[in-house]
């Protein structure tokens, strides 16, 4: 599984966990984090929605690239990844290059009510958001799941999906690198 580098990258659709479980996965790994999302904002100034809203979904999905094979050029990290980065094979190639890809999966069901109340998510914000979800999940799931790694994260907290992530990729693979 290990393609002679170190970074992990955490893939999944919104309310997957990619932030919180990276984060935790990170620290356990004692490795950098990077929340490609917040990257995005930060360099436009803008959240994720004002992009959406000003530029358009293909404006941000350009922006994300750039920023994704920008990160894939560092090392020992933990990278959380927007849920649409996986629609472009361009990013697959930079995360394939750069490292290994985790995929955290759950229902529409519980992806929905994860993420039901956060206002910020410019995908929630059409008449059905429920179905829009559905909709999304069942045209990336066969992406997803191109994963190295898949874990199921409906009945686990964040701790235990990075304790699994950690546990499944084998520390060593990253750990006894140093930069």
């Amino acid at each position: 599984m290990n393609r002679g580098t170190n970074n992990i990258f955490v893939i999944g659709f919104m309310g997957a966990g990619k932030t919180t479980a990276g984060r935790l996965l990170a620290k356990k790994l004692n490795l950098k984090f990077c929340d490609l999302d917040e990257t995005v904002e930060k360099e436009l100034g803008m959240t994720i929605n004002e992009i959406f809203s000003r530029h358009g979904e293909d404006f941000f999905r350009d922006e994300e690239s750039k920023m994704l094979r920008s990160v894939a050029q560092r090392e020992r990290q933990v990278v959380s990844t927007g849920g649409g980065v996986v629609l472009r094979e361009e990013n697959w190639e930079a995360m394939r290059g750069a490292g290994i890809v985790v995929y955290l999966r759950a229902s529409a069901e519980v992806l929905y009510n994860r993420v039901k109340n956060k206002t910020m998510r410019p995908l929630l914000q059409v008449e059905n958001p429920f179905e829009n979800v559905q909709e999304l999940l069942s045209r990336r799931i066969l992406l997803y799941e191109k994963a190295d790694l898949i874990v199921d994260t409906e009945n686990l907290s964040p701790q235990d999906v990075a304790l699994e992530i950690a546990e499944r990729i084998g520390e060593s693979n990253l750990v006894n690198k140093r930069s």
